[in-house]
């Protein structure tokens, strides 16, 4: 290369986010080394949050010296937790251009990263003690307990994303989230929900890891009592849905599962006189790999969970797509659980399936998907599970159940292990169901 070309020719490429300490009264040798900062992976609704929160965080970042754990608890309102966040999406067409799908709705991946992120900042708030004297609590998420897409999300009209804290136990904290959208169809404000979610989170502390009590919370509005039963009654159904499932095969499921077993044996044994209908579990399976990357972290230094949502959807939306033939619609995520935390430079698998099927209706047929995150490390050879999501698709309204002679297929294990799978997720989503008829 010629030393002599135009410096016209060189195109200057810099940073496109400013620190997370811009505007800190501390001096630039005194700042967090570059490794505590939070990933530069982020949507401009985390940044968004970041900077709102920053003089938070930059306590939580630096708590002084063998600082003691918080000792006087507050007792706050809901209201005091309550954050929005604005998507411009009619007037920022960059924005518009950041989220939008190839169908001219907003990416639901990136919409599952900001949830997770202004979840995050609402429990923040709500356990802020104001006291920069006592060594902050470490909030992680803990599961998704459920969320559901009401209706599609235009990427060319304004968003709005609220969430407060809605109940407490000793040290979990669950937070309601809304994303709201306005139609030119209805004024009634109860139509202008598009989607809804509640995640879990829990406080530990941040120096012994062990389960820590947060700030009280007090209801006022009679919309907030009802909010804060709900899910009282969610978490005693949490805690029953561990020994419940078990208990029921072992009291009367064993013919369930034996008569799902003897589906996939057809498929096993004899293939060619299994029915057209029907295909094995495992033969739904996809599959992909990641190193997890610095840029990825939050303000902890583990991966952040938003980011692990957003690539589990993504390989949930392709499996329903490839077992389907048609373009899937996502409905909903049924749950999600964070086992492990996912820590920088690990090696992290997805392994997704059709867990089963719902096709009473053959104009919405159910396409249940499961996710499991891996974290394999070679040199160990081990492999732990760190997360598990299972998301709920149907057809896209553009698309037939009955596509050229083509119909959704019911699922059938192979495996007892799988036959397992899928009547623990079944029985979980009818006792949920039964729960919601109930109150």
């Amino acid at each position: 290369m010629d030393s002599n070309s135009s410096p016209s020719n060189t195109i200057p490429v810099g940073s496109t986010f400013t620190s997370p300490f811009e505007g800190s009264p501390r001096a630039d040798s005194a700042r967090k080394p570059l490794s505590l900062w939070p990933g530069m992976y982020h949507s401009p609704v985390t940044n968004a949050l970041w900077e709102a929160r920053s003089q938070i965080f930059e306590r939580l970042l630096d708590p002084p010296v063998d600082a003691p754990p918080q000792s006087q608890f507050l007792t706050k309102i809901p209201s005091q937790s309550r954050t929005t966040i604005l998507y411009n999406f009619s007037t920022d067409y960059i924005l518009r251009e950041q989220y939008r799908d190839p169908w001219n709705e907003v990416r639901i991946g990136k919409l599952l990263e900001d949830l997770d992120a202004l979840a995050g900042t609402i429990s923040v708030k709500h356990c802020s003690d104001d006291d920069s004297m006592t060594r902050p609590l470490l909030l992680v998420t803990a599961s998704v307990d459920k969320m559901v897409l009401k209706r599609p999300i235009s990427v060319d009209v304004d968003l709005k994303m609220v969430g407060a804290v809605i109940w407490l136990g000793r040290s979990s904290i669950e937070i309601q989230l809304e994303v709201t959208q306005p139609t030119i169809e209805s004024s009634d404000a109860s139509e202008l929900i598009a989607l809804t979610a509640n995640f879990i989170f829990v406080a530990r502390d941040s120096k012994t890891g062990k389960a820590a009590p947060v700030n009280r919370l007090c209801p006022e509005t009679d919309q907030e009592k009802l909010l804060y039963e709900e899910a009282e009654a969610r978490s005693n159904l949490r805690k029953r849905k561990g020994g419940y499932d078990r208990k029921e095969i072992e009291n009367g499921e064993v013919n369930r599962l034996e008569a799902l077993l003897a589906e996939g044996r057809i498929f096993c044994d004899m293939p060619a006189l299994a029915d057209r209908n029907t295909i094995l579990l495992r033969d739904t399976r996809l599959e992909n790999s990641l190193i997890c990357q610095p840029q990825q972290r939050n303000i902890h230094g583990r991966i952040f969970g938003g980011f692990l949502m957003h690539r589990a959807f993504e390989l949930a939306f392709s499996t329903a797509y490839a077992f389907a033939g048609m373009m899937p619609c996502f409905l909903e995520v049924d749950h999600v659980d964070f086992l492990r935390p996912v820590d920088v430079g690990d090696f992290l698998r997805f392994k997704s399936c059709v867990l089963y099927t719902e096709l009473e209706n053959t104009d919405r047929p159910l396409i249940n998907v499961e996710v499991v995150a891996h974290v394999t490390k070679p040199e160990l050879r081990s492999s732990e599970v760190s997360n598990k999501f299972y998301f709920t698709f149907t057809i896209h309204p553009g698309a037939k159940t009955v596509t050229n002679g083509y119909r959704i297929r019911k699922v059938v294990p192979a495996t007892e292990e799988e036959a397992r799978r899928i009547l623990e997720c079944m029985d979980a989503e009818s006792l949920q169901l039964a729960n919601n008829v109930n109150k």
